[in-house]
């Protein structure tokens, strides 16, 4: 029988320097390339594809701020990583930068209901 782990809101945070300042409930990532056909004078068909780099966009959902930065300005990140825990390896999106940021306030701080960034760069560290 095997046995399936999903990522839960520990394994899914935002840190910057090594320090975890927030955590997600969930998340959706896309990665895109623009590729485009090689075409050659006088063949009928392309002789292959040209790939421009990999852009990546990560949707979180119900992000909160983490003790003992419940204070966190998530307006004001800049250059952070958002962590996310996989069974057997670690998957870190580098040089982040919010594209929207959609919060609402409750009794007990700040809820980010739903944060779309950006990232730089895609690396997976095996456990």
């Amino acid at each position: 029988m095997a046995f399936y782990s999903f990522p839960t809101s520990r394994d899914i945070y935002i840190e910057v320097e090594g320090v975890r300042l927030a955590a997600a409930q969930e998340y959706l990532a896309r990665s895109t390339r623009k590729t485009q056909y090689v075409e050659a004078f006088g063949q009928e068909e392309p002789v292959g594809c040209a790939s421009g780099p990999a852009t990546y966009r990560v949707e979180l959902t119900y992000v909160r701020a983490l003790a003992p930065a419940p204070q966190v300005d998530f307006h004001a990140l800049e250059e952070f990583s958002l962590v996310v825990v996989q069974p057997g390896k670690r998957v870190i999106y580098s040089g982040c930068r919010w594209e929207s940021l959609q919060e609402s306030a409750q009794l007990g701080g700040l809820l980010l209901e739903k944060a779309v960034l950006l990232a730089s760069g895609r690396s997976e560290v095996a456990e």
